[in-house]
């Protein structure tokens, strides 16, 4: 696929390793050399120098042939119009960043759609639905439903406490319906599908389908319990800090610190029934007088990872139960993890998930790039006469770093085992690690 990025920036950037790995044709656009270079030296391919709301650069980048134009500048308005020249010129499919959430409503979306952009996304909305979703299922460190809700992706940490330490994974050769069965486990920095003879481990990180009717009994296999969440502590007045404390203080009590005293009076204003706090939240005299270690979460979502991880590293010393980051640096993932930091969520991360399934050459309903893994979670629809259709799972061919976890068959869900078979129009979920994930639509298709 021939895919055109507009911006170099970090996002861009990400987005160009991680599709010229999937070993798609890339362009990027930007005017600024230094960022065109780094981003060259990062992954193979093609750069032009320019504005790409000017119709020059975007013939010079050869729109007119491409598959998919990504626009990921930092100014919204130059996404939108670079998008909707890209698709007047020729692009296939073309989508855009965007920072405004009145966008989004279900009527201006048809008048972005008639200005020829196919699809906007805003990451930090997208980042935010996942903190809220995280904060009412608190033993886990990442949770992704998939079918409305008839499967869950439940993800947690094995505590010295978990009764699964020692035990081996479920679900090889098993006759009888499972509600539940493990697809990954990442252990010191590395996603291994479990196979026959694993054994789980104190400290690593846990992959599990579930059924909806087996969440809470997975979720217990953690080592952690539940908390209910009624006071929520906010470091940082970003956008997604703003849109956590929007959608909640109607429900719990939130504090919301930030430095900046200007942009803590806007917020004072903004969000009525949150206290705004001006105070730099690496100051650990200052939060321990604002009441952080009375806080049931702690959620670190400033512009800087390095402050994110310093605060949440003092909540979790304070006896926060749990505490999120935003961790924007894929290097500081692993070590923001390694230090008992419950959950690291990350934009990049969010945007790849969003935009990778129109890369692929095949119909796929959702797709999710995990955070602490390699690996995706894809969900496909199974068409009739596809190769998944004529053989148990067992005899599929599938690659070896490839699982399928569940399958939804209209009201009745199934946990995937090796004899089960797959018939037309059902729903599975499989779980990839990236360099299978292009082969993995086929087998549906």
């Amino acid at each position: 696929m021939k895919i055109v990025i507009a911006g170099a920036g970090e996002m861009g950037s990400h987005l160009a390793r991680m599709l010229s790995g999937n070993g798609h044709d890339i362009t990027v656009i930007d005017s600024d050399q230094k960022l065109l270079s780094e981003v060259g030296n990062l992954a193979d391919v093609i750069t032009v120098e320019g504005d790409s709301t000017v119709f020059a650069v975007l013939r010079q980048a050869s729109v007119r042939k491409c598959d998919l134009f990504i626009a990921v500048n930092h100014e919204e308005n130059a996404n939108i119009v670079s998008a909707m020249l890209a698709k007047k010129l020729g692009a296939k499919k073309s989508i855009a960043r965007i920072d405004n959430n009145e966008y989004l409503e279900p009527n201006n979306k048809e008048m972005f759609i008639d200005m020829g952009i196919d699809y906007l996304f805003y990451p930090e909305k997208v980042a935010a639905r996942e903190v809220i979703n995280l904060l009412g299922h608190t033993s886990t460190t990442e949770y992704v439903d998939f079918s409305s809700g008839k499967l869950s992706l439940v993800v947690f940490r094995l505590d010295p406490t978990s009764p699964l330490v020692g035990r081996a994974p479920v679900g090889f050769h098993e006759e009888t319906p499972l509600s539940y069965r493990t697809v990954a486990i990442t252990r010191n920095g590395q996603t291994i599908i479990p196979r026959e003879g694993e054994e789980f481990m104190e400290g690593d990180t846990v992959y599990v389908i579930a059924r909806q009717d087996a969440v809470h009994e997975v979720m217990e296999f953690s080592g952690q319990s539940n908390i209910e969440i009624n006071n929520l502590m906010i470091l940082g007045g970003s956008r997604i800090g703003i849109r956590i404390a929007t959608e909640l203080q109607d429900e719990i009590n939130i504090k919301l610190v930030d430095y900046n005293a200007e942009k803590a009076y806007r917020l004072a204003e903004m969000l009525d029934k949150t206290l705004i706090i001006n105070e730099d939240g690496r100051n650990t005299d200052a939060m321990m007088e604002e009441g952080l270690s009375n806080m049931d979460a702690f959620v670190a979502v400033t512009g800087r990872s390095e402050t994110n991880i310093l605060a949440a590293m003092l909540a979790k010393r304070m006896g926060v139960k749990k505490v999120i980051a935003e961790v924007e640096n894929l290097n500081y993932i692993s070590l923001a993890e390694s230090i008992g930091i419950d959950t690291i969520i990350n934009k990049k991360l969010v945007t790849a998930s969003n935009i990778f399934r129109f890369t692929m050459s095949t119909d796929v309903q959702a797709i999710k790039c995990l955070t602490g893994s390699d690996a995706e979670v894809l969900e496909f629809i199974v068409k009739p006469n596809s190769p998944a259709t004529k053989v148990r799972i067992k005899d599929l061919g599938l690659p070896e770093d490839t699982i399928i976890g569940g399958i939804v068959r209209g009201d009745k869900v199934f946990i995937a085992v090796d004899n089960m078979e797959i018939n037309p129009y059902d729903r599975v979920v499989v779980f990839s690690m990236p360099g299978s994930v292009s082969k993995v639509g086929r087998y549906f298709n």
